[in-house]
């Protein structure tokens, strides 16, 4: 099938995966890794978000990710680093269980995914925009918009990225299997977590970290739910530093 795919900047592959907000969440963030660095950044749409088509079979968080390790075979890439947050956080988990030979590192950015007793995920469908954005930020008047000064276009498009959202990953955000099945992961991951965040928090996350064999567990200060737009700075820095540890020697970058 065909994905709906931005690329900018060159050197270092990196698959930027969105979560629920849509693209836009980490275009920004896409822009400032190619400019800052030697980077080349693709950022898919999830098909079915921003009024994209999904073919009917495409229903489930895994199914993107097997979608995402088929793109990197079609382009050729190799040495990729796989970066996700929120629902992208969970694909990027499903990626690593792929063990892709073109992935050489993953990191999570405030997932979500699984089931974490005492820890749930906050019920995004039952949550206003202001609530929402009460518990995604540290400082959340920075970020808080009026629903009602959107275009009806722009209203209509992120209604239907909430019904693609359920579709991939139910009302829950969590599939129970998911924490058992990441034992076998071999990639290094980086769980990366904005300690102020109250969509999914800190414990989760290092719920999330516990659950991998490979995985390290950094929280980013004053920071929530999307660090990329909340402290794009440091969380670059961060991601870069990881991505090059774990590169792998050998041919030059596709």
């Amino acid at each position: 099938m065909t994905v709906t795919l931005t690329e900018t900047g060159s050197g270092h592959p990196f698959l930027l995966l969105h979560g629920g907000a849509g693209p836009v969440s980490v275009a920004g963030f896409a822009e400032r890794l190619a400019a800052a660095r030697p980077a080349r950044v693709l950022v898919p749409t999830h098909p079915g978000f921003n009024g994209t088509p999904r073919p009917g079979g495409l229903t489930d968080v895994p199914g993107l990710a097997r979608l995402y390790a088929g793109l990197l075979e079609e382009r050729g890439l190799s040495d990729v680093t796989v970066v996700g947050n929120s629902i992208g956080g969970w694909i990027a988990a499903e990626m690593a269980l792929l063990a892709s030979p073109r992935v050489s590192s993953v990191v999570i950015v405030n997932g979500v995914g699984i089931d974490v007793p005492g820890h749930p995920v906050a019920d995004f469908f039952s949550l206003t925009m202001d609530q929402l954005t009460d518990l995604s930020y540290h400082e959340p008047d920075k970020f808080r918009m009026d629903p009602a000064s959107l275009p009806e276009a722009q209203k209509a498009l992120m209604a239907g990225n909430r019904q693609a959202i359920e579709l991939y990953a139910g009302h829950a955000m969590a599939d129970p299997t998911l924490a058992g099945r990441l034992s076998a992961v071999t990639v290094p991951v980086l769980v990366l977590w904005g300690r102020s965040d109250r969509v999914v928090d800190p414990d989760y996350g290092r719920a999330y970290a516990a659950a991998i064999p490979t995985a390290t567990y950094q929280p980013l200060e004053n920071t929530g739910h999307m660090p990329q737009i909340e402290t794009p700075q440091q969380t670059l820095t961060t991601v870069w530093d990881f991505a090059e540890k774990h590169a792998t020697a050998g041919p030059a970058r596709a």
